[in-house]
């Protein structure tokens, strides 16, 4: 391969590094090309990009990136998992096709700035799908009016039914 070929490809994963919102390296070893073609397929699903590429490139890709604080983890068989809008995507979907696959391994990921170590990723894994979180602060977000609006309307009609009571209290007498 030559260099500028190399150059492109590094400039390529450096991109793709710099727009990421998480990075999750993994280790492959041991799966067969039908295991990692389902692993992509479940990814691509859910707008995920798995990057297979020499460690090398992704150490020169990872400087000046969020994934600089993770390059010294680049050994052996590396793929990074790349997620440009959900951050919660990969981490799910990773750590299922670990627990169903015992040769595959989740090393570590990079998040905001931000190592995150196998215990983290499965934290992260539990938390709800965006649309779930973005859904619940909208009820939250839309009960303070409705309550505020029904505490309000609660006190004209409590004044109606006592005058309701008053004046039948006054035709029976």
């Amino acid at each position: 391969m030559k260099t500028d070929e190399k150059k492109k490809i590094v400039e390529d994963i450096r991109k793709r590094f710099s727009e990421s919102k998480i990075v999750i390296l993994t280790d492959y070893n041991g799966l067969d090309v039908e295991n990692i073609n389902e692993l992509r397929r479940k990814l691509k699903e859910s707008e995920v990009e798995y990057k297979v590429a020499k460690n090398t490139f992704f150490i020169r890709a990872s400087e000046g990136t969020d994934a600089e604080l993770i390059k010294d983890s680049f050994k052996g068989p590396s793929a990074v998992a790349l997620s440009y809008n959900d951050p919660v995507a990969p981490a799910r979907l990773l750590t299922e096709f670990a627990g169903s696959h015992e040769a595959f391994k989740i090393k570590v990921g990079v998040m905001d700035g931000k190592i995150l170590d196998l215990t983290a990723i499965r934290n992260l894994s539990a938390l709800p799908s965006r649309e779930v979180l973005l859904g619940n602060l909208l009820s939250v977000m839309s009960g303070v009016p409705t309550a505020l609006v029904r505490a309000l309307n609660d006190i004209p009609v409590r004044l109606l039914n006592v005058l309701q009571a008053i004046k039948e209290q006054k035709e029976a007498a």
